[in-house]
């Protein structure tokens, strides 16, 4: 990724986990965490990796930021100064879990011995 794409990506990231800890209403968004960022090198596309607190499906999940990506662009955009806003693309940070599954197969290990 070139220096511009890393240093949009870092400000996408920190711009729209603002909005949605301080300008969103729905309850299913504010339970989401952005954890990372990449935008393509042309800044046209920009996925957006989240993880989330509650009760809510991943489908549930989905189906909202589905709904309101095109909102959040709009937003984005006010608050970067670029040319063009890229597409926001939002996608599941697995991360964590497989992180969490290695940690209780540590554990196991841990307790066999």
């Amino acid at each position: 990724m070139k220096l511009k794409a890393k240093k949009i990506s870092s400000q996408i990231q920190r711009e729209l986990s603002k909005i949605i800890m301080n300008e969103t209403k729905n309850e299913i968004v504010k339970s989401l965490n952005i954890t990372a960022c990449e935008v393509t090198n042309d800044l046209s596309f920009a996925k957006i990796f989240y993880t989330y607190l509650g009760d809510y499906t991943k489908e549930e999940i989905a189906s909202e930021l589905e709904k309101t990506s095109s909102h959040f662009r709009k937003m984005l955009a006010s608050k970067i100064d670029i040319r063009h806003t890229p597409e926001l693309i939002f996608v599941f940070d697995e991360s964590i879990e497989y992180g969490k599954n290695i940690e209780k197969l540590i554990e196991k290990i841990k307790e066999e011995k």
